[in-house]
């Protein structure tokens, strides 16, 4: 969501890089630039100008004017200062140990807050937690059957019985405590921050629960007005955090550096996609190196361990480090990396990969996504004897496949004649006579650096 602000930035930075020693002059022009892109990003004005001063005071100082590499310093001093305005450090999400745990979620309409509580359930399940939906949004029509469908999906029991919200939170609790589930989350009406009558009832739904937790699910795309909310918020119902929501989307990034310096509340979650595991904790460092270019390969790698298989992805690199690796292997590879999402997402959590949306479905161009599906379903048409040994393929069967995956035999001949290349490459670098590339499976990118 920050591609327009990244690449700002990134233009002030190079001119800086392009300076050599740095004069206090330049410093202040900086500075004037980098306002401009913080404002049109929809940063609150008072965090912009909070941070700029931050950033002008340590900029200034003799440590970084004398510096051998000022400009290197000052991208350290812009990341160390947006880090510190969304927060510092991560804000762990905790709840104790009573039973049970109470989690309240508001929010505007349309913020996403019904399947921001969906996603929250399945997180806590996936820690061994036993979550219950309950469904106070009783002004939307459709809000108790949406909650209901993805509690289906996810395994997680949803109530909503009653026309009171207050009632029904109340019944829910009871009946937590007599099935033994231990967190109980409630998605509350969603409202506008001038409704005074609605803004009433998330107080009495606040009184009556008692939550451990009120989260607002904020959408990252209001941008400034996401600030106007949660100020309402904090004095209507006092929140403990928010759930930043849709920052996959065209979102300016104002809400996610404006919403902590404004309110004092931590960010705990933010939304990454529709999916309902797309749901990652918040780190303002990470995001920090975001915003900058700089890439977040922790949060991929966080993101690798929860969404790929981890003995199967081990077992396929033991056996094509023994160049043993089959077409059933690639089979397997390849649908565990689409679990890690979109190839431009991934590319831009890594480090010196050019940043912006353009850029980046550029260099994504890369890999034929046409290709990657194609050769699923050719593998697919394949019996398990032909996809652990592939010269078995005879013209006839060839021709089958091809009829069975909707593809060409051209498209099956290729595939089987770049898969053998790789192995053959494979086979080569374990015997010891490298010194040549990693080969390239079919379909699959060639990794920015590798040529």
């Amino acid at each position: 969501m920050f591609d327009t602000l990244t690449g700002r930035l990134n233009a002030v930075f190079k001119k800086l890089r392009s300076r050599g020693k740095l004069h206090p002059k330049q410093v202040e022009a900086a500075l004037a630039d980098m306002r401009t892109a913080l404002l049109e990003a929809d940063v609150a004005v008072e965090v912009a100008e909070d941070l700029l001063e931050r950033v002008r005071t340590r900029a200034l100082s003799e440590e970084v004017m004398r510096s051998l590499t000022p400009a290197q310093q000052v991208v350290k001093v812009v990341r160390d200062e947006l880090t510190a305005t969304m927060g510092g450090t991560q804000a762990a999400f905790t709840l104790p140990s009573a039973r049970p745990a109470v989690v309240m979620v508001a929010g505007v309409q349309g913020s996403g807050k019904t399947t921001a509580c969906a996603k929250l359930a399945r997180m806590v399940k996936e820690k061994g937690k036993h979550p219950l939906l309950v469904a106070a949004d009783l002004q939307r029509p459709a809000a108790i059957e949406q909650l209901v469908t993805l509690g289906r999906e996810i395994g997680v029991p949803v109530v909503s019985d009653g026309r009171d919200p207050v009632k029904v939170a109340r019944s829910a609790l009871k009946q937590a405590g007599r099935e033994g589930l231990d967190v109980v989350i409630v998605d509350t009406a969603g409202r506008l921050h001038v409704d005074d009558e609605m803004m009433r009832e998330a107080r009495r739904v606040k009184e009556a629960l008692r939550p451990h937790h009120v989260l607002m699910a904020c959408d990252a795309m209001t941008g400034q007005d996401a600030v106007v909310q949660a100020r309402a918020f904090m004095r209507e119902v006092d929140t403990t955090g928010f759930v930043l929501t849709k920052i996959d989307g065209d979102a300016r990034g104002g809400a996610a550096l404006s919403i902590t310096a404004v309110t004092g509340r931590p960010v705990f979650f933010v939304g990454t996609g529709e999916k309902l595991s797309d749901l990652e904790p918040f780190y303002p460092d990470r995001m920090a190196s975001r915003i900058l270019g700089m890439g977040d390969v922790l949060s991929l790698i966080d993101r690798a361990q929860e969404a790929m298989d981890q003995d199967r992805a081990r077992e396929a690199a033991e056996r094509m480090l023994k160049a043993q690796f089959t077409l059933e292997d690639f089979l397997v590879q390849m649908r565990e990396m689409r679990k890690l999402g979109p190839i431009e997402e991934l590319l831009a959590m890594l480090p010196g990969v050019p940043g912006g949306r353009s850029a980046l479905k550029e260099l994504a161009g890369g890999v034929d996504q046409a290709q990657l599906t194609r050769a699923e379903a050719i593998i697919c048409s394949m019996t398990p004897e032909e996809r652990r040994n592939p010269a078995i393929i005879g013209g006839s069967r060839r021709l089958r496949i091809a009829r069975g995956s909707g593809t060409t035999t051209a498209d099956v001949n290729a595939l089987l004649k770049e898969f053998e290349a790789a192995r053959k490459m494979m086979r080569t670098m374990m015997a010891g006579r490298g010194g040549r590339r990693p080969p390239r499976l079919p379909g699959m990118p060639t990794i920015p650096g590798t040529g």
